[in-house]
């Protein structure tokens, strides 16, 4: 199982889930930090020092660092789906299916109609 962070735009129920699925899953507001607007480039820099993969809905801005900071335990960019379960059933079959995303991008996607 996956070490994951979820930043601040990421939904609860999905950490909770994929909690549930058996992944070690860290928030932004468990660290205490909720509510503070704490820059991308510190979330990141966070979760490579824990050692963590990144979930997070802001895919442009995490795209971009991705770019310029390629030395990540890896991140996974969601699009939005208020089916919290459903996307994190997703999120976790797709780091099923990764040995390490170490440097890497996952794009986990809601289901179109």
């Amino acid at each position: 199982m996956a070490r994951l962070y979820t930043n601040e735009n990421s939904p609860f129920p999905v950490a909770e889930e994929l909690r549930r699925l058996g992944h070690d899953v860290l928030t932004l507001q468990d660290t205490g930090r909720g509510g503070q607007a704490v820059p991308d480039e510190l979330v990141l820099a966070f979760a490579s020092t824990e050692h963590r993969v990144l979930v997070t809905l802001n895919r442009k801005d995490f795209k971009r660092l991705h770019l310029t900071h390629p030395e990540h335990f890896g991140i996974v960019l969601c699009t939005y789906d208020p089916d919290f379960l459903g996307q994190a059933s997703r999120i976790d079959a797709s780091l099923s299916q990764q040995s390490s995303l170490a440097g890497q991008i996952l794009r986990v996607n809601r289901p179109g109609p």
